[in-house]
């Protein structure tokens, strides 16, 4: 009986600090740093800081092509994207997504997110068209099509943990 009372107060609890599909969104537009997940040859995690723009409901990132992400990726698409914010416990907020990654490797869309990127990073240096397109040549986009998405926000409890 008190097992039970336990489950259903940590699923309430679940319930209470989730975020709205309005408040994820809006969370990933102000967020700046992802944490991707991918799996190397022997199965073990490879986790990398990375930028990102979220665009209807996907993530895009750009990587250089011979990077163990990618490599990792190529081989085997599953992957989690962490995004979290706040130094301390009733601060945390974040989504955590688990999804299927595609390498793109079309230079006018790698050019593309990382002009995005970049605005989206508040980066003031300007980059010519040629310049962006030299670096685009060795690069590639990773797109996260997001499968299942698991969101929580600690401000919602009001302090009570």
């Amino acid at each position: 009986m008190m097992e039970q009372m336990e489950t259903r107060q940590q699923t309430n609890r679940r319930h209470a600090i989730r975020m709205t599909p309005e408040e994820q969104s809006a969370f990933l537009q102000q967020a700046r740093k992802a944490a991707l997940a991918t799996l190397d040859r022997q199965g073990f995690p490879h986790i990398v800081a990375m930028g990102f723009v979220a665009l209807d409901g996907v993530i895009y990132m750009t990587s250089y092509a011979k990077a163990q992400k990618v490599l990792n990726a190529r081989r085997n698409p599953k992957v989690s994207v962490m995004i979290e914010t706040g130094t301390h416990y009733a601060e945390f907020r974040g989504v955590m997504i688990r999804g299927h990654c595609e390498v793109i490797e079309d230079p006018a869309f790698v050019v593309r997110i990382l002009q995005a990127n970049r605005e989206r990073q508040a980066d003031t240096a300007s980059t010519s068209g040629q310049e962006a397109l030299a670096r685009a040549a060795k690069r590639v986009v990773l797109k996260i099509r997001p499968e299942k998405v698991v969101s929580w926000d600690h401000t919602k409890l009001g302090g009570r943990y």
